[in-house]
């Protein structure tokens, strides 16, 4: 299979990021919701909302 190079750097960003908090998914997690929290961005759920009444 070729080599995609854009796939490639997605992969090693994701290792770069995984190594500088140890490979701790919990610690990777916690730092990415505190960079969506001070990023600014709206952040959208996709989580269904109850109807009233229904």
């Amino acid at each position: 299979m070729a080599s995609d190079y854009i796939v490639d750097e997605v992969r090693r960003i994701r290792e770069k990021q995984a190594a500088k908090y140890r490979f701790d998914i919990k610690a990777i997690l916690a730092a990415a919701k505190k960079r969506q929290r001070t990023s600014g961005h709206k952040v959208v759920s996709m989580v269904a909302k109850q109807k009233v009444g229904a």
